[in-house]
């Protein structure tokens, strides 16, 4: 298979997924010598404006195909490594607010690129959608935190990190290979055993708010990297995140 056909095409165009939701695919990203596959997940809130979670690279032409559906006025960093893209849709969408995941801010990294962040998240959904979407603070150790969400009316968990699931055939060898050792090769998806490794530095706090998510039921859980769950979202979930929920 040709680099140009792994990923998950047509790339940089909204995919609706159920009312008022929308993921787009990004041309795999590259980052320590793998190519992963990247998605942004998009919500239209009751007010009809657009919410990017986890922004992919920005171009001229998905910003017109997603101005079609909606006004974009937030821009989500829901970890603290998904955020290198938010500049360029910053300048492209000066309305828009940014939202950062806890600790984000702090990072060397971050303060030296210049992004700009308007508020920080938490557990408690902010007035912007709190009649829209629900939220939780997934916390591991070495700062790390990620920001899970809930889409009650169309029963849709949006993850980044926490779970990936590499399909071998959508992915050049090196990152099979990181798929095979990591855990995160499918159908079998879970969380990556670097990430496990922190996540167990909080196991306590770190299984109760994963426990949240199961206990939204969700129908679908869309996340950044391979094949989300489409069907039986509560039961895939509750599979993948097994390692953590049954030490809790």
């Amino acid at each position: 298979m040709g680099s140009e056909a792994r990923g998950y095409p047509p790339f940089d165009v909204p995919k609706r997924v159920a009312d008022g939701v929308w993921i787009v695919d990004a041309k795999p990203i590259h980052a320590m010598g793998l190519a992963l596959p990247a998605r942004m997940t998009v919500v239209r809130l009751t007010d009809g404006s657009l919410w990017l979670h986890s922004p992919t690279p920005f171009s001229p032409e998905l910003l017109a195909r997603l101005e079609e559906l909606g006004p974009v006025r937030h821009l989500v960093a829901p970890t603290i490594g998904h955020w290198k893209f938010l500049q360029a849709w910053q300048r492209h969408c000066p309305g828009a607010t940014c939202w950062a995941a806890p600790n984000l801010r702090r990072r060397l990294q971050v303060r030296a690129s210049g992004v700009r962040f308007d508020h920080d998240l938490g557990d408690t959904p902010p007035d912007d959608w709190s009649s829209d979407l629900r939220q939780t603070v997934v916390p591991g150790g070495g700062g790390f935190r990620e920001v899970a969400f809930f889409h009650p009316p169309t029963r849709t968990v949006v993850l980044t990190d926490l779970v990936s699931n590499l399909e071998p055939d959508r992915v050049p060898p090196a990152t099979r290979l990181y798929a095979r050792l990591t855990g995160t090769r499918a159908p079998e998806g879970s969380t990556p055993t670097y990430l496990r490794a922190s996540l167990l530095l909080r196991r306590r706090d770190a299984a109760a708010a994963c426990g949240r998510l199961v206990g939204w039921e969700p129908e679908r859980v869309i996340f950044a990297h391979g094949k989300w769950f489409e069907t039986d979202g509560a039961r895939e979930l509750k599979r993948a995140l097994a390692w953590l929920l049954d030490r809790g």
